[in-house]
């Protein structure tokens, strides 16, 4: 049997690259004479936005922290030990650049193995455990506190998770076994699955305490002295911490069979991490925290080898790398100040725009329309909207108020934009009318201003082809709700230059959007991958599959909704115009369906109607729906329209689109809610052998989004 240290040593040599969180002891004397204080730090020697990780070195470093405290509390130097982190951060988890490395199945399983020896220790030493969660703790982090025998958390915490299921990995050092014999199996289904799978949602402090985590709450200025006081009153016995006796009984069965209901409605069974955590939980009922402990090892070794982790680990570096440095954006010195917005048009959209507008550039916004009355219902909206952030506490009565006051109507273009540096227009989706528009506002801004359109599917150079100064126009997509998606497709027309291109990318940093780099094509990135796949869809339904099948055949895939429940989210006109759009520019591949016509014709929403609950079709559209007599099976379906997809994906590589496959699935992932555990669209079509069918190659090579070769 190889020892913890022998492990770790192993581990380390195939990962040369960690960077290394240290361990520090210092020692204290605690206040009411409680005695001598063991506190360990961890800390990677660099500031709160490089976050402190547990690599093979790191967790070595840990284990000589704990030999040392260990021998000082058998020998009765000490009366408790404490673990907290370096400011604003405790620990975030593995490293998961040391995971994508692993080749073999025994090198995964020893990284399991060695998080459990190091992080038990904590809670077999001869006196009590503390773990100060000072600032943001995830995965590993948060574990490591759970094998210590109390917990404090800071108020200021803004982010505390067990993500790994989001990634897909299970939270495998002790979270699965510990956590619902901690605080309940619901409380645990709660935050590992159903948190998880809502895009991570994170935790705050309070949150932490009210789950019962945390044994105590402090506030963020003082959290680690307020913990030491309480930390002393624990030892000498003067506060009792309680907990709630846990529910073993049909609760816990209840609360297991909610997680697969959860998983199912995510992920439909393609992807296995949550079951497997749902299955390590359900197993910890009986309380034998080895037995977990061992189940949580294999599981994390399994799916550590599987392509859904590394698929996860491709899309979280997407997110979080890739997005802050956009693939071809022009050199950022290049962007000119942004002091005033305009905003051509006073709708839903563009009222959603001059709300965001505001809030991240804080600079003034103003809406202009064709009669008062649209303009002040447009104000009024993203009036109403910053009042809803005041009554939620998001914001305070002066934000509240500034924002107000920055954002205005006038019917006037050149009192309302002459001073403007930034205008966008939302616009109705025709050419001619944004040309206009254009046209108008080009006569009365300065010779800066950067125009800019929030077009989903026309040519950004035609659009600019009448204008005097077609240089300064630029495609800036969003994607709606424009609260939430973070895609931000900038679209740079054959003669846009790299100042206005600099500036829109500069912009939309401060909007706090993943902005993606696209050529002016049909329909860009997202709206031309998905009406390729809706409109495969909507071609077998019309050839004779019946609508149920067609939909039930995509499932494997995970989306966030089904087709037909997307497109009534669009609007079956708007999905109607992008295929129009698309057919004109390729009618060799794009058709515009007739029963998708049909329905628009007869003003519907959409397939469906929820009298039960549920979505079921509606039989006013089943009367419009004329169908051939081509029926496929599910499988069928599947193979054709992914190869539609792939075949599309690869077209637009090869016509320059965008820079890589990357920026694909970037967009699919931050634009259209596709599932991290694909890794968006490429990784899944390259695993499925569907890539190589349709195209002929990869989109990507082997090792990246799988298991290196």
């Amino acid at each position: 049997m190889s020892t913890t240290a022998e492990l770790l040593k192993g581990a380390a040599e195939l990962f040369p690259d960690e960077v290394v969180t240290q361990a520090h002891v210092r020692h204290f004397d605690l206040p009411f004479g409680a005695g001598r204080f063991a506190l360990i730090t961890l800390d990677n020697g660099l500031d709160h936005t490089k976050p402190t990780t547990f690599g093979p070195q790191s967790l070595a470093n840990l284990n000589a922290a704990i030999d040392q405290v260990e021998k000082e509390a058998a020998e009765g130097a000490i009366t408790g030990v404490g673990l907290t982190g370096k400011p604003f951060i405790f620990a975030v988890g593995a490293d998961l650049k040391g995971v994508e490395l692993l080749k073999r199945h025994e090198d995964a399983l020893a990284i399991g193995k060695g998080g459990h020896d190091v992080f038990k220790r904590l809670s077999s030493l001869a006196v009590p455990t503390f773990a100060y969660y000072n600032g943001a703790a995830m995965g590993g982090g948060v574990e490591a506190g759970l094998h210590c025998t109390y917990r404090t958390v800071s108020k200021a915490i803004p982010a505390f998770s067990l993500p790994e299921v989001f990634l897909g990995l299970v939270p495998g050092w002790g979270g699965c076994t510990l956590l619902p014999n901690l605080i309940g199996a619901d409380r645990a289904v709660s935050v590992i699955i159903e948190n998880s799978l809502n895009q991570n949602r994170q935790l705050k402090g309070k949150q932490v305490f009210e789950l019962g985590i945390a044994d105590a709450l402090f506030e963020g200025a003082d959290f680690l002295e307020q913990s030491l006081v309480w930390t002393a009153s624990v030892l000498k016995g003067d506060v009792q911490v309680d907990r709630a006796e846990i529910d073993r009984g049909e609760a816990w069965d209840q609360a297991v069979e909610r997680g697969r209901f959860i998983a199912d409605s995510k992920v439909h069974g393609a992807a296995p991490a949550a079951y497997r955590a749902l299955d390590i939980i359900s197993a910890a009922k009986n309380g034998d925290l080895r037995q977990g402990f061992d189940a949580e090892d294999q599981a994390l070794a399994d799916l550590i080898m599987g392509e859904e982790l590394r698929s996860g680990i491709y899309s979280f570096n997407l997110v979080q790398k890739r997005a802050k440095r956009p693939a071809g954006a022009p050199d950022r010195s290049l962007a000119r100040p942004v002091t005033k917005v305009g905003v051509v048009g006073a709708g839903l959209m563009a009222s959603q725009l001059a709300l965001l507008f505001a809030r991240r550039l804080e600079v003034q916004v103003v809406l202009t329309d064709i009669d008062q009355e649209r303009i002040d219902k447009g104000v009024g909206y993203v009036h109403g909207e910053i009042d809803k952030l005041l009554a939620k506490g998001r914001i305070g009565n002066d934000k509240a108020n500034r924002l107000k006051a920055a954002v205005t109507g006038s019917l006037d273009k050149a009192a309302g934009f002459g001073d403007a540096d930034f205008v966008i227009e939302a616009v109705f989706e025709e050419m001619g009318v944004k040309q206009q528009v254009f046209a108008e506002v080009e006569a009365v801004v300065p010779a800066h201003t950067i125009l800019a359109t929030n077009t989903s599917s026309l040519s950004v150079t035609e659009m600019a082809s009448k204008l005097k100064h077609p240089e300064r126009v630029v495609g800036f997509h969003f994607f709606n709700p424009v609260a939430i998606l973070p895609l931000l497709e900038i679209v740079r027309g054959e003669k846009t230059d790299d100042a206005s291109l600099a500036t829109a990318f500069a912009v939309a940093k401060k909007l706090k959007k993943s902005a993606v780099l696209v050529k002016d094509a049909p329909a860009f990135v997202v709206n031309r991958i998905l009406t390729r796949f809706m409109g495969e869809i909507q071609n077998v339904i019309d050839e004779g599959t019946p609508v149920a099948v067609a939909e039930k055949a995509v499932e494997p895939l995970g989306l966030p909704m089904s087709p037909l429940v997307l497109l009534e989210l669009v609007g079956p006109a708007i999905g109607l115009h992008v295929s129009e759009t698309l057919a004109g520019a390729f009618p060799d591949r794009f058709k515009v369906s007739p029963n998708l016509a049909a329905v628009v014709k007869a003003g519907k929403r959409g397939f469906y109607v929820y009298d039960s609950g549920k979505p079921e079709l509606d039989p006013e559209v089943a009367a419009l729906l004329v169908q051939g007599d081509s029926v496929l099976t599910e499988e069928q379906v599947r193979a054709r329209v992914l190869e539609a997809v792939a075949q599309e994906i690869g077209l637009m590589l090869d016509e320059g689109v965008v820079a890589e496959a990357q920026d694909i699935d970037l967009c699919l992932i931050t634009g259209a809610g596709w599932p991290f555990h694909l890794g968006g669209i490429t990784p899944y079509l390259d695993r499925s052998g569907i890539s190589e069918k349709a195209n002929g190659k990869r989109f990507l090579p082997v090792g990246v989004a799988s298991v290196p070769a």
